[in-house]
C-alpha cells in the first residue's frame, strides 16, 4: 500500500458529502464504495452542512459588490472627465493671464 496522500477535487468531495447528507446509503456503504475513510466523509458532510448557509449569504453580498463595482467604475470615469476638463481650463486660463492688456 502506498503512503502517498490522495487528493480529491471539490466536485468529488461535494458529491460524496451530498450522498452522506441524503442518507440513502450509510456512511459505511459510501466509505467502501469510494474507498475513503468514514471520518473523512463525516468531515466533508459537516463542511457541507455548515457551508450551505454562507452560499445564500454570499449571493446577496455578490450582488451588492457588483453594484458597488459599477458605482466605483462610474465615479472613476467621472473623476477622469473632470480632471481633463480642469486641465483644459487651467491651460486656457494661463494663456489669458500671461497676455498683456491691449496686445
Amino acid at each position: 500500500m502506498s503512503n502517498e496522500r490522495r487528493r480529491y477535487d471539490a466536485g468529488f468531495k461535494a458529491k460524496v458529502a451530498l450522498e452522506a447528507v441524503k442518507g440513502i446509503k450509510t456512511i459505511a456503504e459510501i466509505s467502501s464504495e469510494y474507498k475513503i475513510h468514514s471520518s473523512q466523509i463525516n468531515g466533508w458532510k459537516k463542511v457541507l452542512q455548515t457551508g450551505t448557509v454562507s452560499l445564500f449569504q454570499e449571493g446577496r453580498n455578490h450582488r451588492e459588490e457588483s453594484r458597488n463595482d459599477e458605482l466605483v467604475d462610474r465615479l472613476f470615469s467621472k473623476i477622469g472627465q473632470l480632471e481633463v476638463e480642469l486641465d483644459f481650463i487651467q491651460k486656457k486660463d494661463s494663456r489669458y493671464l500671461w497676455r498683456r492688456p491691449g496686445s
